[in-house]
């Protein structure tokens, strides 16, 4: 088996430059990187991390925080980060521990502070729990995707905007009696997004003067969650809304299951709208918001990439658009 020793001597150069020619860390030109890749395709070279990292000082390895991997959003956005990461020679190191447990304090108060990493992508990181800040004394470079702040790169979408946007749909279409479905009402326990969200609704809900009308169903944002949130909001037959937002496509799939328990018609009875684009939205002819977790995800990567090229660069934010899709989960309300 050739070693980066052969592929050096084979290009006429030493392994440092060999190491970083193939790697991408420090500077090589371009010419000698051509020579150093030729010898290594003639060599069938496959280079070993470890000694990549001892010649170039870096880990090649990333380390990505995420509160869950079991939902469809933070599976996709992983897909998304994994691909560029692959594409770009780097290994990935998952961290999936959800918020408020001790392991996550453990994690950022011992694991990342001596794990040596080239860079990280922290997911849903809340800026009450001062995580962000136990982050940049990592000292490795940074990216947040969701919730962020002016000193720091991230990539997101305008979560407000993008309920209100789903508010103001079912506005046009004529309901006036419409609740927010998921999330926490307590600030401590829901997501920053989901928070964002929240207040794009009641935004939309007080700009068409119906401000006396906003209603907030809370629960989690799963599909169990939006449930049994809109079994108990929609058991109440005197107080049943004409049309819901969902906090996600998750919660919104799960209100409309709770429909179907409950003999309502969708959307001749109720309409319903979520955000994301969930890949059972479809199937459920689920109108929504559509956002794309994989584009994050890449998007992610090459922020990373720019400040461990760049780490005095000024931080750059980048807000992802979302599309409404209108599918037949939302009508004119009937009467």
């Amino acid at each position: 088996m050739s070693t980066i020793a052969d592929v050096a001597a084979r290009a006429g150069v030493s392994k440092a430059t060999a190491s970083r020619a193939l790697s991408g860390g420090g500077y090589v030109s371009a010419a000698t990187r051509a020579k150093v890749q030729a010898a290594a395709a003639a060599l069938d070279y496959i280079g070993h991390s470890s000694a990549m990292s001892l010649a170039t000082g870096r880990s090649l390895s990333v380390g990505v925080i995420m509160p869950a991997m079991d939902r469809w959003f933070f599976a996709e956005l992983l897909a998304g980060i994994q691909d560029g990461l692959l594409a770009s020679g780097l290994d990935l190191v998952l961290y999936g521990i959800q918020e408020g447990t001790p392991r996550r304090a453990l994690l950022f108060e011992e694991v990342l502070p001596r794990r040596r990493l080239d860079g990280i992508i922290a997911v849903g990181i809340q800026p009450s729990a001062h995580e962000l800040e136990r982050l940049m004394l990592v000292e490795s470079p940074l990216v947040c995707v969701g919730a962020y702040r002016s000193d720091v790169s991230a990539v997101t979408i305008d979560d407000e905007s993008a309920a209100r946007v789903a508010t103001e749909h079912l506005i046009d279409l004529g309901h006036r009696d419409i609740v927010f479905l998921g999330g926490k009402t307590d600030a401590a326990l829901h997501a920053f997004g989901d928070d964002r969200r929240l207040a794009g609704y009641r935004a939309a809900m007080a700009a068409a003067g119906l401000g006396d009308r906003i209603r907030h169903a809370d629960g989690e944002p799963t599909m169990p969650g939006g449930y049994e949130a809109a079994v108990r909001l929609l058991g109440d037959r005197q107080n049943r809304p004409t049309a819901l937002v969902a906090v996600c496509d998750e919660a919104a799939i799960g209100a409309v299951i709770a429909t179907r328990r409950l003999g309502i018609s969708v959307p001749a009875e109720l309409s319903v709208i979520g955000i994301d684009d969930h890949q059972h939205a479809e199937m459920f002819a689920l109108t929504t918001m559509r956002q794309q977790p994989r584009v994050q995800g890449l998007t992610a990567v090459e922020l990373l990439l720019q400040r461990t090229k760049d780490p005095d660069a000024a931080p750059e934010q980048r807000v992802l658009p979302s599309e409404l899709v209108v599918r037949a989960s939302t009508a004119v309300p009937r009467g």
